[in-house]
């Protein structure tokens, strides 16, 4: 399979453009910033930038592979698993904000926008994901299903991003250390306190929940964008002159 040829396809060509074009400008501008300042601590971000690509690439290959009917079901199934369980690393990104609330520095503002656009084309990478995911759904089962779906990734995401930013899992720790991730998830569950402190457990428990929520209201309202009508601009005809009056 041509991945390359399977993300620029007529109807992605111009999402997928926007995309690179986004991710190379916010990762020269994290690089200008390490070069300038002689500080590698934000070079996190690009990092966090690759890994929220993975869950397009996951995505854009399960669709292809829903596509073919040569394909089987069983690598349609290790695809999507592989796009669900990335997915978090998409909106991950604007968690990266607490990087900022410790003190005021010279350098806030810089870092408050390099950390927003790279968060913002994270979310677009996730959310391009998650609609061509839903497209996949909806042609399995049907249009009511599909935003059960997306709510249910939503509310999964925010559980994910938790775990990341406070119990410091990865995704593939799922794979490669799962006795480790259940051994936090019991110790979280039976205590939480101490991984958000000095929040208390409703804070600890309504992180995820608002988490999904905000992941959810926004592809929402991004989806809605997306499928505004076209206006109907009158046709104009460059080539009619007007009649030239005849002279007096």
């Amino acid at each position: 399979m041509n991945l390359l040829k399977a993300f620029f396809k007529r109807e992605t060509a111009i999402p997928m453009t926007a995309l690179v074009f986004a991710s190379t400008a916010s990762a020269a501008l994290v690089g200008l910033r390490v070069l300038w300042t002689h500080d590698l601590h934000y070079g996190v971000l690009i990092w966090n930038l690759f890994l929220a690509w993975l869950p397009l690439i996951f995505a854009v290959l399960a669709r292809e592979l829903y596509r073919d009917p040569k394909c089987s079901r069983l690598g349609f199934g290790l695809m999507a698993g592989a796009w669900l369980l990335f997915f978090p690393n998409a909106p991950y990104i604007f968690t990266d904000l607490i990087h900022l609330t410790s003190r005021f520095y010279r350098y806030f503002w810089v870092d408050l926008t390099l950390i927003l656009l790279c968060a913002f084309t994270g979310l677009i990478l996730g959310f391009v994901s998650l609609y061509l995911m839903q497209s996949v759904v909806t042609r399995m089962f049907g249009r009511m299903a599909s935003w059960f779906f997306v709510a249910v990734v939503a509310g999964l995401s925010g559980c994910g991003i938790y775990l990341g930013r406070f119990l410091r899992f990865n995704s593939w720790d799922v794979i490669v250390n799962p006795a480790h991730v259940f051994h936090g998830l019991n110790s979280w569950a039976s205590n939480p306190h101490p991984y958000m402190y000095p929040y208390s457990s409703h804070a600890t428990f309504a992180f995820p929940a608002l988490f999904a929520l905000f992941v959810f209201v926004s592809y929402v309202m991004l989806y809605a964008l997306t499928h505004l009508p076209k206006p109907e601009l009158p046709r104009v005809d460059l080539d009619t002159k007007p009649p030239v009056p005849l002279p007096a």
